[in-house]
């Protein structure tokens, strides 16, 4: 049986203008949830604050949890996450309340963890490196290194017994450490003795490398409208995990199509509806339905033209908004505005054709124009129109309704007010490129 170490967070996404609150136990909990959907047997070693617990074991148990033990106190803090962006468009914009004043007090767990041969942890604010004193020695482990871990040293009291090593490219180590370097990350993981690692890529799929067989599995993702993608990345990881006694390619697949439903619905009986269909689909079937892949190392490759009014003296939030989500997504987002120098109504004929000319011989170069035309700007509608005339990709964002014009709506590769399905059909049209 599977055991989940880790903590349990309430998940708190606040309002805004296109969403209302939600307000559920998250942290391992999304794990769990995943693992129920798909009928796989777990048990889970808890690390919450006090006034977590009964509320946690309830949850857990009317969830397929087969034991729950309170390993951990959290001191100091609520264990509360406010959460920003939940669709992840760019950075979620995790806040986690009195985030310095938490502290973690491990409890005597009278030798229960020693009974699990497969553990699957998500490191946390406890000493991982001593932790390790709490499990017998023929075992089995997977690590999901999201969040709260910034030195693999961590991991050394583990070599030797580590199954699989799962890191998503949103985490702060991955940035710091192999955000440019796949083969570091590779090289790394390979040291510790891992046998696997799963690279997860966001929207553009995912990378499993069999580091013993030097082999690597592509996963694509199957994009689709994301209601809510917190906890994705915990239930691929959990069900890749719960899974891999039916061989690691296999398992990983699973996790996939699995994290694919709990990002399009928050009401987990209709997530474990589609996850049970899911597991009725052939593996070789599964296989061959094709999706995004677009792997995180790819992307600067190709270049993406901002057509936008990007000045200094107009009212930014949308436009910062894409730039902050094409450069989370480690796209190579050009700026014609800010590489050639933004005119003043005071520019001379002779001004306006040399900015001219720059503008369209970097539009030419370009792979895909990402187009974000506020109000009525004849700039940015034709910088569209050349685009479409020289059939590169058009991602048309229009926030604002305002130019739903029929040649911009029906000659644009996708036009929407919705920045993630514009987001979905850049990573459609580049992943072509590949």
């Amino acid at each position: 049986m599977l055991l989940i170490v880790g903590e349990v967070i309430v998940d708190y996404t606040y309002r805004s203008l296109t969403r209302e609150c939600k307000l559920r136990l998250g942290g391992i909990i999304h794990a769990a949830r995943g693992l129920w959907a798909s009928g796989i047997e777990y048990s889970v070693a808890a690390i919450c604050p006090g006034y977590l617990v009964e509320q946690a074991k309830k949850y857990l148990k009317q969830h397929g949890c087969t034991s729950i033990i309170w390993i951990g106190d959290v001191i100091g803090s609520p264990n509360v996450m406010l959460i920003g962006d939940p669709c992840e468009v760019s950075n979620q914009e995790y806040e986690l309340l009195l985030r310095d004043e938490k502290t973690v007090k491990l409890m005597d767990d009278e030798g229960e963890l020693k009974k699990y041969r497969d553990i699957l942890i998500f490191p946390g604010r406890f000493d991982l490196l001593s932790f390790r004193n709490r499990f017998g020695i023929n075992v089995q482990f997977s690590f999901d290194l999201a969040y709260d871990i910034d030195d693999m040293s961590l991991l050394s009291s583990y070599v030797g017994n580590i199954a699989s090593i799962i890191i998503s490219t949103s985490s702060e180590l991955f940035l710091k450490e192999w955000s440019k370097n796949v083969e570091g990350l590779v090289a790394k993981m390979r040291s510790l003795g891992a046998k696997y690692l799963l690279l997860k890529e966001n929207r553009g799929g995912s990378r499993l490398f069999d580091l013993e067989n030097n082999a690597v599995e592509n996963i694509p993702a199957s994009l689709g409208k994301t209601v809510n993608s917190v906890g994705v990345g915990d239930v691929y990881t959990a069900v890749m995990v719960g899974q891999s006694n039916n061989g690691w390619i296999n398992a990983a697949w699973r996790g996939s199509r699995a994290a694919t439903y709990y990002s399009r619905t928050t009401y987990i009986d209709d997530f474990k509806r589609d996850v049970l269909r899911d597991q009725g689909i052939q593996f070789e079937i599964l296989r061959n339905l094709g999706g995004t892949f677009l792997p995180w190392h790819s992307r600067k490759k190709f270049s993406i033209y901002l057509a936008a009014p990007d000045f200094s003296t107009i009212e930014r939030d949308y436009i910062d908004l894409v730039i902050k989500a094409l450069e989370y997504h480690n796209f190579n987002l050009r700026r014609p505005v800010q590489e050639f120098g933004e005119l003043n109504k005071e520019s001379d004929i002779s001004e306006m054709h040399t900015v001219f000319v720059k503008d369209y011989e970097l539009l030419m170069e370009c792979n895909a124009v990402f187009a974000v035309p506020l109000s009525k700007d004849p700039g940015t509608v034709c910088e569209i129109g050349i685009a479409i005339s020289c059939n590169k990709p058009v991602i048309t964002f229009d926030p604002k309704h305002e130019n739903a014009n029929t040649m911009i709506v029906a000659g644009s590769t996708i036009y929407s007010s919705d920045l993630d399905v514009c987001l979905n059909a850049l990573f459609v049209e580049i992943s072509k490129m590949l």
